[in-house]
């Protein structure tokens, strides 16, 4: 499972363990609401530290991915592309 989901089902069930034990407190369903959701980005931001920080990594390699690839279109477009483990080029006019 990626980390992407992990991170986003573990936020989603802090909100709802949150909202379960706000469920006893007898207030406004909207104030109730805005605590379950403020309360669980605070442990969130604790409790899912690692889930976080693996899904940083992961969007970041991704990025890098990205741009990598973007460099070699460009530089495949513009004519300067080189070929891949020592492969003679193709100089086809």
């Amino acid at each position: 499972m990626s980390a992407a989901v992990k991170y986003t089902l573990g936020r989603i069930g802090l909100f709802v363990g949150v909202l379960a034990a706000l469920w006893l407190v007898e207030m406004n369903m909207f104030l109730r609401l805005m605590l379950a959701l403020v309360f669980s980005a605070a442990l969130s931001f604790f409790l899912l530290r690692g889930w976080r920080d693996e899904m940083a990594g992961e969007m970041a390699e991704a990025s890098e991915r990205r741009r990598a690839e973007k460099e070699r279109l460009r530089s495949a477009l513009a004519g300067d592309d080189r070929p891949a483990d020592g492969e003679p080029e193709d100089r086809r006019g």
